[in-house]
């Protein structure tokens, strides 16, 4: 079937993107479903930083690709051996599909699964080596889902079926912003009501964890960024206090729980050093892989700390999202109040140039149209929404 998608030309052009233009939107072309995998009608997707990673270089992957990882939308059809799931269910992608069957796998989830990685860094699907062409050349998946597009094929491991009352846009933030940051609250650092709790970097992700604190009960939460506008949406979700990242190391606050969600070297420092003695850092950021960080080694010893990687907040999303869901309908997980922006796919490039200059907590992509259509292929799951 043919579909519209936002395609990554060329990694590393200059900024402003929005010159450069290193994202082109595009007719491609989509395959059918395989056994394993779903054909879902792409509703709303965010914009996030592994995307740009991608764009500016930080991470390397195969090019052409079609860009999107955080992304919710309705299942048009099914491959033969998918039998949980219906035409017209409302499904959030998950950009880490676990394959079950490795031993990353049975660590819950502590440990990216090691065939979801491998897949990942190819630009395939776990079980396909991919469905995406333009003009009869090969375009790329990412990260399993491709998901700034009208449509997407993605494997039965990478979706989570939500409620068709979630909003899509906010179904689109459980898959990434709020399985992240909310997970290095819930998985890794566990803090109780009475303890302390400083989120640094308040993108989508360090606001997600701010707001998974504060559902949770914790009494004491710091935002940190150096982003006069992010601190002020902070202290609106439930910060009880902002600071720069100035402010903190002239202060010398020091907290039990501090989540570094900036991916950014100085972040880490700077959350490392406002670790309360016997407390725990918890970095979920991605800088570049050269990147470096000086620590002194023996506060580690001395002072009990403790320094915890957390990739995709530790998350199992078949366990995790159906939390996240009924937190968010009980009325205490705002995730809706992260969206900075709703735009159009033709505004990706703008929307990358945003991102990189840290104006933007979620911008969101909302398809106002797609096409229900599903293809005509002996083997699947026929429907239509």
């Amino acid at each position: 079937m043919r579909i519209t998608g936002a395609v990554l030309e060329e990694i590393g052009r200059s900024r402003p993107f929005a010159e450069s233009r290193p994202i082109t939107v595009c007719e491609l072309e989509l395959g059918d479903p395989g056994p394993t995998e779903v054909l879902v009608a792409i509703e709303a997707a965010g914009v996030c930083h592994s995307d740009l990673s991608v764009v500016d270089g930080n991470r390397q992957r195969p090019v052409p690709m079609l860009l999107g990882h955080e992304a919710a939308g309705r299942v048009v059809s099914v491959g033969e051996r998918v039998s949980d799931l219906l035409a017209g269910q409302r499904v959030v992608m998950s950009f880490l599909p676990r394959c079950e069957d490795c031993e990353a796998c049975d660590r819950d989830g502590q440990l990216p699964c090691s065939a979801g990685t491998r897949t990942n860094n190819a630009g395939e699907l776990l079980h396909h080596a991919g469905h995406l062409s333009r003009g009869g050349s090969r375009v790329h998946h990412h990260l399993g889902v491709s998901g700034f597009a009208s449509h997407a094929i993605v494997d039965r491991a990478s979706v989570v079926p939500v409620g068709l009352d979630v909003p899509p846009e906010v179904a689109a933030l459980f898959g990434c912003a709020v399985l992240t940051g909310g997970g290095a609250v819930l998985n890794v650092a566990r803090p109780r009501p009475q303890d302390s709790l400083m989120v640094v970097g308040l993108g989508g992700v360090g606001m997600a964890a701010l707001i998974t604190a504060k559902a949770i009960g914790v009494e004491r939460i710091i935002g940190v960024d150096r982003m006069p506008e992010k601190l002020a949406t902070a202290r609106e979700l439930g910060a009880t206090e902002t600071y720069t990242p100035e402010q903190v190391r002239a202060e010398g606050a020091r907290v039990r729980y501090v989540i570094e969600c900036a991916g950014h070297p100085a972040a880490l420092e700077t959350a490392y050093a406002a670790t309360a003695p016997g407390g725990t850092t918890v970095t979920v950021g991605l800088p570049a892989p050269s990147a470096t960080i000086t620590l002194p080694p023996l506060s580690l010893t001395a002072e009990a700390r403790t320094i915890v990687g957390s990739y995709l907040g530790s998350a199992v999303p078949a366990r995790d999202i159906p939390r996240y869901e009924q937190l968010w309908r009980a009325g205490r997980l705002p995730v809706e109040r992260l969206i900075s922006a709703r735009i159009e796919l033709a505004e990706i490039n703008e929307a990358m140039d945003l991102l990189a200059d840290g104006h933007s907590v979620r911008q969101v992509i909302v398809f106002q149209s797609v096409s229900h259509a599903s293809p005509q292929n002996k083997g699947i799951n026929q429907g239509i929404y």
